[in-house]
């Protein structure tokens, strides 16, 4: 008698039992069916991430300036809001903002370049009085027997050093160009952002569910509070910086007075950590030039100035614009630094000032108890009073059902 397909012979020397079939499988030997999908997901995604890193390494320079466009907006929002609401168009008040701020900054350089070329012409002019000065003053101070001859000696390698740097003219004009094109490109950008911020605001947010909108719309407003905020606040920082060393410079009868006190106020304010010191050293070196016992007498100033500023003046005048720590604010520039440069470095302290109040208006704060004893152990928690419930006991029959009283 044949057997059914399902059933064949048992091997030999084992027995089935009686009235039993053995039943065989066929083992595939091949791969699931899921590992090639798998190993194509995975081939993908690693194409993805090489692609991603591709296009990041590429537009990086678009991506910064756009990013600088979108701090410089958030500066200037409130300004043309305040057009804005005045009667004014978004883009002839963004125009206005525009063109203040253009006289500004021509102001500040025009200002800053007679100031050099000042300085440089009476520089080379007295060139061989301050040698001369210098090598005496080497003699007197070291034992030297110094001479001009030695000095010239000495200084031969700077004509080969300068004809380097004349041979690579061609690529320093080159860079010129290409900063020209990027500041052409951020003040283009942030033209759009500025005068289309709420459309822009509105098709960034239109992509988003309406509870998604709120956190983002939150976080656009305290954005632009925030750095609008840092650059009001440093404004009016850098104009009572001006105005006192303008004071006391003309006191001490230091020439280019307003010149210098523009920068010592400009940069101390918008250059983040080094600033201080960078905008201090040109008023001094100029005051040396000029007698040396005022550069003393202006890095005084300028210390007990700084003083000043940092524990009466700016904690009244950011006290309702930004609220930072110190130690905050230049961990801060030096992450920032480290990401993306000098433009981190500026970026740095009104983006974590828009962190800090976004992340403060969702976290919740507890008040600190400083009055208790630590030294007392903490008494035991209260046990709750137990609640006592009343306990039906069914005994169930075989048809599953209670019996019935």
């Amino acid at each position: 008698m044949a057997a059914d397909d399902d059933e064949t012979t048992p091997p030999a020397g084992i027995s089935a039992p009686a009235g039993e079939a053995v039943v065989t499988a066929e083992v595939t030997t091949g791969p699931p069916p899921w590992l090639l999908r798998a190993f194509l997901l995975a081939a993908a995604t690693v194409a993805g991430l090489f692609a991603s890193y591709w296009a990041l390494t590429r537009l990086q320079g678009l991506l910064t300036i756009l990013l600088v466009s979108l701090f410089l907006a958030f500066a200037i929002e409130p300004a043309v809001n305040w057009l804005a609401r005045r009667g004014m168009r978004r883009g002839p008040a963004t125009g206005v903002v525009f063109l203040v701020l253009a006289v500004i900054v021509v102001g500040f350089f025009w200002t800053l370049g007679s100031l050099l070329i000042d300085q440089v012409t009476t520089l080379v002019n007295n060139a061989p009085q301050y040698a001369d000065q210098g090598i005496d003053w080497a003699n007197r101070t070291f034992k030297t027997h110094l001479s001009g001859t030695d000095i010239e000696k000495y200084t031969s390698n700077w004509s080969k050093y300068l004809e380097g740097m004349a041979g690579n003219a061609w690529d320093i004009g080159t860079k010129t160009i290409g900063v020209v094109f990027q500041s052409l490109g951020v003040l283009l950008f942030t033209y759009y952002f500025a005068a289309d911020g709420p459309r822009f605001r509105n098709a960034v947010c239109s992509l988003l569910p309406p509870r998604r909108q709120r956190h983002v719309l939150r976080a656009w407003d305290i954005a632009v509070e925030k750095t609008g905020g840092y650059i009001y606040s440093r404004g009016l920082l850098a104009l009572a910086s001006t105005l006192a060393h303008y004071v006391a410079l003309r006191v001490l009868d230091v020439p280019s007075a307003f010149a210098l006190a523009l920068w010592v106020g400009v940069v101390s304010q918008f250059i983040p950590t080094v600033g201080t010191y960078l905008a201090g050293a040109l008023p001094v070196i100029v005051a040396l030039v000029h007698d040396p016992s005022d550069a003393l007498w202006i890095l005084g100033f300028i210390v007990l100035y700084q003083q000043f500023e940092n524990y009466v003046l700016q904690p009244r005048i950011t006290a309702t614009t930004l609220d930072m720590h110190p130690a905050v604010a230049f961990g801060a520039v030096l992450a920032g630094a480290a990401l993306l440069g000098a433009t981190g470095a500026l970026l740095a302290i009104p983006v974590t000032a828009t962190v800090q109040a976004f992340s403060g208006a969702y976290i919740r704060r507890y008040d600190v108890e400083t009055d208790v004893d630590t030294t007392k152990p903490e008494p035991p928690p209260k046990k709750k009073p137990r609640k006592w419930s009343r306990q039906l006991t069914f005994r169930f029959t075989g048809s599953g059902q209670p019996p019935t009283d």
